[in-house]
């Protein structure tokens, strides 16, 4: 995906690099390579039960307030 700027008319170079810089801003293009830039381990099997544990805890509480809350 190349992202590009023409000058438009007889628009300054500040103006021209603004609006690039907002292109680039608006594809996320920056916030996924500072993503790929640093390797990360994948999560081991304890891990990913552990925290899917930890999540349903978490649903199951808010469905409890939920639930509570309507009464």
């Amino acid at each position: 995906m190349a992202i590009y700027a023409n000058r438009k008319g007889n628009e300054s170079n500040d103006a021209l690099m603004q609006r690039f810089k907002k292109q680039v801003q608006k594809t996320g293009l920056m916030k996924m390579m500072r993503t790929r830039a640093t390797f990360k381990k994948k999560l081991t099997r304890r891990a990913g039960r552990r925290s899917a544990l930890k999540r349903e805890e978490y649903r199951a509480v808010n469905r409890k307030k939920q639930f509570y809350s309507n009464m």
